[in-house]
């Protein structure tokens, strides 16, 4: 593939062109520059005293982003903004795109500037790609678990604190979808609501009286009795909660098609393709953003 040479002034702005088949990404420009400078402001301190005291400020050099290990690639733009933030002038050439599978020793994009910034976002840049690539890699494996199947993975609001939209960004890297990004994005009725409410069908009532006009509303259950009864109450979607194989494939049928269905709980990559089989819509993995590893990649000098 063609590189994409890039130039241009701090932050992830329009000097990094997004790729024409890029994912479908929650992350705003305004988002990730005030992302970065957090970041940024958390590693340095007052000063990167390592790069300062060894490194003349005029002394420029060439380094490579090299994946270690067979990966899928996210959050590569994010990763040169972080090296743009810490000096506008620093050149990039981008060798591979968010959602593209790249195999061990593969050079990702390769930088030159001023070596001091440059090794003083050395780290930041790394925590996230790998971070982010570790998700669309683990994200990936279980899209082709279930693949044929019908079924989406989805993910969940387990995600390290503070990093929620660069780790959803990256499970649409890897071919999964987005559920809710935090809670004002939908209506998700769960076992303690329902409690507190008194049952699912006041629960839902409630929801309805006041949810906005284009909002879902989700409701977990854990029987198929509730299933009945969250039909009934008018739900957009249900969440089936830790159940079975034989109870799945009741609900299926129970349900109909009448609304999309969503298996979680306790989905892992060995299980994931039996649990598709059962003919659910949607299973939400928690594990891909939790637990995923990060993978390798390290900076080179060139």
């Amino acid at each position: 593939m063609a590189a994409v040479a890039v130039r241009g002034a701090a932050g992830y702005g329009p000097a990094i062109r997004p790729p024409s088949k890029a994912p479908p990404a929650m992350l705003d420009p305004l988002y990730v520059d005030r992302a970065i400078d957090r970041l940024l402001a958390e590693d340095i301190g007052f000063a990167d005293l390592t790069s300062t005291l060894l490194l003349d400020e005029a002394l420029a050099g060439s380094f490579d982003l090299v994946g270690r290990e067979s990966l899928v690639v996210a959050g590569i733009d994010v990763a040169l903004a972080v090296f743009r933030r810490c000096d506008p002038q620093t050149a990039a050439t981008r060798l591979a795109r968010d959602g593209e599978r790249r195999e061990a020793g593969a050079v990702l994009a390769r930088l030159f500037g001023p070596a001091r910034r440059i090794l003083t976002a050395e780290r930041l840049a790394l925590n996230l790609l790998q971070r982010m690539s570790g998700i669309a890699t683990e994200t990936a494996r279980y899209v082709a678990a279930v693949a044929g199947t019908g079924a989406a993975i989805v993910d969940t609001r387990k995600t390290t604190p503070g990093l929620r939209a660069f780790e959803k960004h990256a499970v649409t890297c890897g071919g999964g979808r987005n559920h809710r990004l935090g809670l004002a994005d939908g209506v998700l009725v769960k076992d303690n609501h329902i409690a507190v409410c008194g049952g699912i069908a006041a629960a839902v009532a409630r929801a309805k009286a006041g949810v906005p006009l284009l909002t879902k509303i989700e409701v977990e259950c854990d029987r198929l009795d509730q299933v009945e009864e969250a039909i009934a109450a008018g739900a957009d979607q249900i969440l089936l909660d830790n159940m079975d194989l034989p109870t799945l494939r009741a609900a299926v049928a129970l349900v109909g098609g009448a609304v999309p269905l969503e298996a979680s709980g306790g989905v892992r990559l060995d299980t994931v393709r039996a649990i598709a089989e059962t003919g659910v819509d949607f299973i939400s993995v928690g594990r891909i953003t939790q637990s995923a590893p990060a993978v390798d990649i390290g900076l080179d000098a060139a």
